[in-house]
C-alpha cells in the first residue's frame, strides 16, 4: 500500500514539473555531449601534437649541432619574436614577403569575419589605435549584420519555404507537415551542393595544399561561424588574381551565411521540431491582471445568474393559484 501510495506520487510529481525534468535532462545531455567531444578530440589530435613536438625538437637541435656559433638562447629569441608576428599575420618567410595584411581586400576580408563573428584569427589589428576602433567597429556593426541578415532571411523565407508549402499544399492536397519535411530535406541537400560540395572542389583546385576534404572543412568552418583560422584561402605567396579572390570569398562568406540562416529557419518551422522545443520550454503563465479580470467576469456571471433566478421564482410566486374544478356546481359564481 506505501509502495504504491509512493510511486503514485512520485508520477504526479513527474508529471505536474515535466517541463523541468526535461530541461535537466537537456542539460546533462549537453554536459556528456561536451565531455564526449573533448574525450575524442584528446584520444585523436594528442598523439599527432607529441609527433610534432619531437619533430620540432630534432630539428632544433640538428640546426643548433650544425650551426654552432648560435646560442639555443638566441635562437629562442628569434624563435619567439617570429612566432608572436606570425599570431599577427606577418611573416618573415622571403615568398610571404609580397601579401600584404593590411590592403583594401585583405581589410575587406577581414571586416567580414569581424561582422559575421567568424574571426579566422589569422590577422588581428597591430597597433592600439587598430584596437580601439576594432572595438567601437564590432560594437555598433555586430547588431547591425544581426538586423540586416534577420531582414534578408524573412524575406527569403516568403518565397523559398512559406509559398510553395503553401501552394503545394493547396493546389495537390498533400498534408503540410509533410510537405514541410520533404521541401525542408530538398532545400537542405541544395545548400550542401552549392556551398559545400561545389565551393570546396573549387578551393581544392585552386589553393595548392588543400585536398577535397581540407576544403570542404574550410566551408564547413566559416559557414557555421566558428572560424578556427587554421585554413585560410588566398594567403599563398604565389596566389594569382589575389584582390579578385579575396573579393569573391567575401562575397561567398555573406551568402553562405544568409543561405545557412534561412536552411535552419526553414528546419525550424517544422511542426516536430516546434513540438520537440516545447518540451524544454517554460509555459506560459497567465498574467496576474487576466486572471483577476477572468474572476471577476466568472463573479459576476455567477450574481446575474442567481439575481435571475431568484427573480423568475418571484414571478411565478406571484400568480394566484386557481384550485382545480371538479365540476361546474363547485363554482362559487354559479352557485
Amino acid at each position: 500500500m506505501l509502495q504504491s501510495l509512493a510511486s503514485n506520487s512520485c508520477v504526479r510529481l513527474i508529471q505536474t514539473h515535466k517541463s523541468t525534468w526535461y530541461f535537466v535532462s537537456l542539460v546533462v545531455g549537453y554536459l556528456l555531449y561536451l565531455i564526449f567531444g573533448a574525450v575524442v578530440f584528446s584520444s585523436v589530435e594528442l598523439p599527432y601534437e607529441d609527433l610534432l613536438r619531437q619533430e620540432l625538437r630534432n630539428i632544433k637541435k640538428q640546426f643548433l649541432q650544425e650551426n654552432d656559433c648560435l646560442s639555443e638562447e638566441r635562437l629562442e629569441q628569434f624563435l619567439k619574436k617570429a612566432l608572436e608576428a606570425s599570431n599577427y599575420g606577418v611573416s618573415i618567410l622571403n615568398n610571404a614577403s609580397a601579401n600584404w595584411n593590411w590592403d583594401f581586400t585583405s581589410a575587406l576580408f577581414f571586416a567580414s569575419t569581424v561582422l559575421s563573428t567568424t574571426g579566422y584569427g589569422h590577422t588581428a589589428p597591430l597597433s592600439d589605435g587598430g584596437k580601439a576602433f576594432c572595438i567601437i567597429y564590432s560594437v555598433i556593426g555586430i547588431p547591425f549584420t544581426l538586423l540586416f541578415l534577420t531582414a534578408v532571411v524573412q524575406r527569403i523565407m516568403v518565397f523559398s519555404t512559406r509559398r510553395p508549402i503553401t501552394y503545394i499544399h493547396t493546389h495537390w492536397g498533400l498534408s503540410k507537415p509533410l510537405v514541410a519535411i520533404v521541401h525542408a530535406t530538398v532545400l537542405g541537400m541544395l545548400a550542401v551542393s552549392c556551398f559545400f560540395l561545389i565551393p570546396a572542389a573549387i578551393f581544392s583546385a585552386l589553393e595548392e595544399n588543400w585536398n577535397f576534404l581540407e576544403s570542404f572543412y574550410f566551408c564547413f568552418i566559416s559557414l557555421s561561424t566558428i572560424g578556427l583560422g587554421d585554413y585560410v584561402p588566398g594567403e599563398a605567396a604565389n596566389q594569382k588574381f589575389r584582390e579578385l579572390y579575396k573579393v569573391g570569398i567575401t562575397v561567398y562568406l555573406i551568402l553562405g551565411l544568409i543561405v545557412m540562416l534561412v536552411v535552419l529557419e526553414t528546419f525550424c518551422e517544422l511542426q516536430q521540431l516546434k513540438q520537440l522545443r516545447k518540451m524544454f520550454y517554460l509555459k506560459k503563465e497567465k498574467p496576474v491582471d487576466r486572471l483577476a479580470i477572468l474572476e471577476h467576469d466568472e463573479l459576476s456571471f455567477t450574481t446575474v445568474s442567481n439575481s435571475g433566478t431568484t427573480q423568475s421564482q418571484d414571478k411565478s410566486q406571484t400568480f394566484v393559484s386557481v384550485p382545480t374544478l371538479a365540476s361546474p356546481n363547485d363554482d362559487p359564481m354559479i352557485q
